[in-house]
């Protein structure tokens, strides 16, 4: 009996209908087992009281006929629900018994001894490999004490009884045995590091024979030389004297405590005492008729409490093999194809001495390359770094980058441990099997050895704020310390899409091509297979895609698929949920959580498939959302966002899990995902949603939060309007319009996982009924939604159009989610407001003040003060005043905004001071632009004022030069000069000087010009108005003729500081 075929979904799966016959049994219990059920040992039949059949029978029967994967399940399920698990199991038709060290290989169990009680550390170690002490328990003959109930109550405290072994008193327990007499079972007790609760102080492992020693002889001489101790159950003296021999075995390492019951008349406690003399054994336990069984257990305990600390008695399972190999039983791990698998598994893992180191020699290709490809993938399309670059040219410059990118990779030869790597799982189906099952298991152990010390070194250093940086690089350390067998399967996808940009002719191309093949039979046989890669937050779509065209080849026609997903805050018990409800085995251990996305497949049966219209249902997997290792960065939105848009969009049924009834981190994802749809052109359909809450144990629960339920779709659906405003899609009214949501059916509310006290808590009954009742649900509506259900070709298509809408998304805003950027944009709107009237003012008196700048010194001027330094001073100092009380009054209004009730004002809390900042930096500027529009004002009028003072003074010296010459002419006799045509005397020019003008002024201007032509070059700007004063005709030139003189722009050529050139000028 395959997993697969244990896995598959058919029309028992939702059915609650018992068992009618014992055909129906195995079923029954395997899908009860599955899910972690503790009612799965009850094996009777509804329509027959006296047809039934003992749960030790069944569970032999499903071990004898199950492959050594299924065994691993069904140990693993087991140990969770707290049964005890085979250590020995007989075969019935052979007569021999089987060691089932491979069937136990696969559980991890953490608990805390004494000495870690105060640090509050722990202890996890897989279970085979842990050394413990063994304490048997056996009977010899018939016994009317029940052996197996006595060990559940001595297994139990006072507060919790729990059925670990199955018993006489249990349901269908008394029912005769068949196959399973010489079972030997096998439990833990481990402590939780409470002294007030725990039984043992220190772990013990505890064992348990079915049926007469006498008969089982082999399986009796197992226990006794790997057991600290062996308690013996009799009640006649003859069973005793019969088996002396065998009681008394030198060989045997074990002390033997021989268990008697006084309530038994045949019994006599002085021939008993003597009998035990005989044998040498003084370590008896009786149970007297006056002693109840609280007593009786209380010396049991203390009995074994005596033996367990002796280091010498301590076994692991795994060092059992050699002693069972010794009295010839078989081993389960002896198969060849366990063997050949391990030895492959162990060429692989026995190199690594330090795991980043190795990830970096080994897995060159999925390292810094690979997250700079993810880089220049995403850019090509945000083009978030253009600048004002050519927008053609930067992408054809990213392509050529990509391309430099994926040579780089080539460079890179395939390395030893890749090989063998590809080598091992070409191998056969069952080896390939058992390969990566060990190589798992080496690779977690290996991860939990590094972990365990690295988290000791981060509790030393964390105290002490020294060590800052140390912590820092131990933190980095725990980050890059895991290692799992998806890195191996991530490096093949690389190297495989590497090879692609390699000619289709290339000999290393060509050897690759299997590759997508293999992973696609990996994936039908029960495998996941890693859809995003959650370190560099991308889907290496060639490999996936190819990937699944191979499994198309695989299955076709049968390829249509369902999709179900889950999406939750990180360590919200995701994975845990989807094991239980669909008995797969997605990583929930070895001390790290799950990274990026997985797929799995779940076949549907022939008879199921026109209830769900599909062949295969595909579940994801996802890296918890809010992950705070990611945190820090500066990009966690971003792949928070990019992972709940991708996996929602690719699920007919997403599962929301939330952690109580509180579900304020998981609005802000879902506000992220509707804002990402609303955007997205290419998502077409409205994927179903179902919320569940996790640890909610109150029957009332439904009913209770009927109000929080209401009060989340009203937020949703005003989340949705905000986001759909944002994004001009305002005819999205409810979140219903975006995603299908019931919150009457679309709510469940689930118990704690444990009943009880960890690690001795089993799963808790109503944990895997209410996780049962989701499964119907899903499948449900599933049903209901079976017609859109998509091939694989179609699933790869959607992937592909969703990854690049993903990739073209810019997640621009660095906000929880739509709510929170709506209510930052309305604050930035206000503050613009605020921020333009506090401009507007500023510019309004920096203007009246450059105006009483430019009238400083005049008799407009309003201020006393008559120094022009002293004046600026006093104008900055009612700047500061101002921009002082235009600040406060924004901070006031900053200060009122968060008062206010609407608006969710308190979802921008955060960013107030900010905004406060915001405020200051802008009076800081202002203040700086204002001062320095000061100074230039009052360097110009400076200015002015010097020029002033350089006009009035030329003005004076050309006036005197003027006058004088005229004075100099009027007074001495001189050569005649021409004017205009006319040459004058002296006695003309006087008598013309002396009479008065007969010309009009009109008649003057119609006359000849004055004959300018001796004017020198430089003063040929001047001509007009020298033409001007000697049209006068006064000797003396009037106050207006000068002043026309003096305001005549001066050449740079002329030097205006010496007057006889003006006088030249004039001669």
């Amino acid at each position: 009996m395959s997993l697969n075929k244990i896995l598959e979904l058919d029309n028992k799966t939702i059915t609650d209908e018992p068992a009618k016959d014992k055909s129906d049994l195995p079923w029954y219990f395997l899908k009860k087992l599955m899910m972690n059920n503790v009612t799965a040992r009850n094996t009777c039949i509804s329509e027959s009281q006296n047809d039934t059949l003992n749960p030790l029978d069944l569970i032999t029967a499903l071990f004898l006929c199950s492959d050594g994967f299924v065994q691993q399940d069904l140990v693993l399920k087991m140990s969770m629900c707290q049964f005890s698990v085979p250590l020995l199991l007989p075969n019935c038709d052979t007569k021999q018994c089987t060691l089932m060290l491979w069937a136990m290989r696969d559980i991890v169990k953490k608990y805390r001894p004494p000495d870690l009680s105060e640090s509050k550390g722990f202890i996890e170690e897989r279970i085979v490999t842990s050394e413990l002490p063994m304490v048997s328990f056996v009977r010899l003959g018939e016994c009317s004490m029940s052996k197996s109930e006595i060990l559940n109550k001595l297994l139990s405290n006072s507060q919790q009884n729990h059925d670990t072994f199955v018993h006489r008193n249990m349901e269908c327990g008394d029912s005769p045995r068949v196959i399973s007499n010489g079972l030997t079972e096998m439990t833990w007790y481990l402590p939780c590091g409470n002294k007030n609760m725990d039984i043992f102080s220190e772990p013990v492992a505890i064992a348990n024979l079915r049926g007469d020693i006498a008969s089982f002889e082999t399986q009796f001489s197992f226990l006794c030389q790997t057991s600290a101790a062996v308690f013996v159950f009799f009640d006649e003296l003859e069973q005793l004297e019969s088996q002396l021999e065998l009681l008394a075995n030198k060989n045997h390492k074990a002390k033997i405590f021989l268990v008697g019951n006084q309530q038994n008349k045949n019994l006599s406690i002085d021939a008993f005492k003597r009998l035990a003399n005989n044998l040498g054994k003084t370590n008896i336990l009786i149970k007297q008729k006056q002693t109840n069984d609280a007593t009786f257990i209380k010396g049991l305990r203390k009995a074994i409490g005596d033996v367990v600390y002796d280091p010498q008695m301590k076994i692991s399972v795994e060092k059992m093999a050699d002693i069972a190999h010794e009295l010839g039983i078989e081993v389960d791990e002896d198969s060849k194809e366990c063997q050949e698998g391990k030895k492959n598994a162990d060429a692989i893992t026995a190199e690594i001495k330090d795991i980043f180191e190795y990830k970096e020699e080994q897995f060159p290709l999925q390292g810094q390359i690979w997250k700079e490809l993810t880089f220049l993938e995403k850019e090509e399309f945000r083009l978030r770094n253009v600048g004002s670059e050519n927008i053609e040219n930067y992408k054809s410059n990213l392509r050529m980058k990509k391309e430099e990118q994926r040579q780089k990779q080539n460079t890179y030869a395939v390395s030893d441990v890749m090989a063998r790597f590809i080598k091992a799982i070409s191998s056969p189906e069952r080896e390939r099997g058992y390969f990566l099952k060990w190589v798992r298991m080496n690779l977690d152990d290996l991860s939990q050895e590094k972990l365990s010390g690295l988290r000791v070194k981060y509790k030393e250093k964390y105290s002490d704020s020294e060590h800052k940086q140390e912590i820092k690089e131990i933190d980095q350390q725990l980050s890059n310390s895991s290692l799992g067998v998806e890195h191996f399967f991530r490096e093949m996808g690389q190297i495989y899409e590497a090879s692609l940009s390699l000619p289709e002719t290339d000999p290393s191309r060509q050897q690759l091509q299997h590759l997508p093949k293999l992973c696609a039979q990996l994936l039908l046989d029960g495998f996941p297979l890693e859809l995003v890669d959650g370190d560099a937050s991308n889907i290496p779509l060639r490999w996936v895609s190819d990937v699944l065209y191979q499994l198309n080849d695989l299955v076709s026609p049968k390829n249509k698929i369902v999709v179900v997903t889950v999406l939750g805050v990180q360590s919200t018990g995701k994975s845990t949920l989807l094991n239980t409800m669909f008995g797969v085995q997605f990583a929930v251990s070895s001390g790290r959580c799950t990274r990026g996305a997985f797929m799995l497949l779940i076949k549907v049966n022939e008879d199921y498939r026109n209830i769900l219209n599909c062949d295969f249902m595909m579940i994801i997997d996802t890296e918890g959302l809010k992950s705070p290792e990611l945190a820090q960065l500066d990009n966690s939105h971003e792949h928070d966002n990019e992972l709940a848009t991708l996996v929602v969009g690719l699920s007919d049924v997403t599962i929301i899990n939330i952690a109580m009834e509180n579900s304020t981190e998981m609005k802000d994802i879902l506000q992220i995902v509707v804002h990402a749809f609303l955007r997205m052109k290419e998502v077409g359909k409205k994927p179903r949603c179902q919320f569940v809450h996790q640890n909610v144990s109150d029957v009332s629960a439904h009913e209770k939060n009927l109000r929080d339920r209401k009060l989340l779709l009203e937020q949703l659906n005003e989340m949705t309007q905000a986001a759909a405003k944002m994004e001009k899609r305002e005819k999205n009214k409810k979140f219903t319009d975006v995603m299908e949501y019931n919150p009457d059916t679309g709510n469940c509310y689930i118990p704690g996982l444990w009943n009880g006290n960890p690690p001795m808590a089993p799963v808790n009954a109503g944990y895997s009924e209410a996780v049962y009742e989701l499964k119907k649900n899903i499948i449900q509506l599933l049903g209901k939604c079976g017609s859109t259900s998509n091939n694989i070709l179609e699933f790869i298509e959607w992937i592909t159009s969703l990854w690049k809408a993903v990739k073209h998304e810019n997640f621009i805003f660095s906000f929880r989610n739509s709510l929170v950027a709506d209510a930052y944009m309305r604050l930035s709107t206000e503050y613009n407001k605020w921020e333009w009237e506090f401009k507007k003012e500023m510019y309004t008196w920096v203007t009246n003040a450059e105006t009483r700048i430019s009238n400083f010194g005049t008799v407009a001027a309003t201020s006393d003060t008559s120094d022009m330094e002293g004046f600026i001073s006093e104008l900055k100092s009612e700047a500061l005043k101002e921009l002082m009380k235009l600040e406060s009054i924004i901070l006031e209004k900053l200060k009122k905004y968060f008062e206010q009730p609407e608006g969710h004002v308190y979802l921008v809390e955060g960013y107030r001071e900010d905004f406060s900042n915001s405020i200051k930096s802008l009076r800081g500027q202002t203040e700086r632009s204002v001062f320095n529009q000061l100074r230039e004002a009052a360097d110009i009028k400076q200015g002015k004022q010097e020029l002033d003072k350089i006009k009035t003074s030329y003005t004076e010296k050309i006036e005197k030069a003027v006058c004088a010459l005229i004075d100099e002419c009027q007074s001495s006799e001189v050569e005649p000069m021409q004017i205009g045509h006319t040459r004058l005397t002296s006695e003309e020019r006087l008598r013309s000087s002396a009479a008065p003008s007969t010309q009009s002024p009109a008649s003057r201007q119609e006359a000849d010009p004055p004959d300018l032509s001796s004017v020198p070059p430089d003063y040929h700007d001047l001509a007009p108005v020298f033409s001007f004063v000697l049209e006068g005709g006064q000797v003396k030139p009037s106050e207006d003729k000068i002043k026309a003189v003096l305001d005549w722009p001066t050449p740079e050529n002329r030097n205006p500081s010496k007057p006889e050139a003006l006088e030249e000028l004039c001669l």
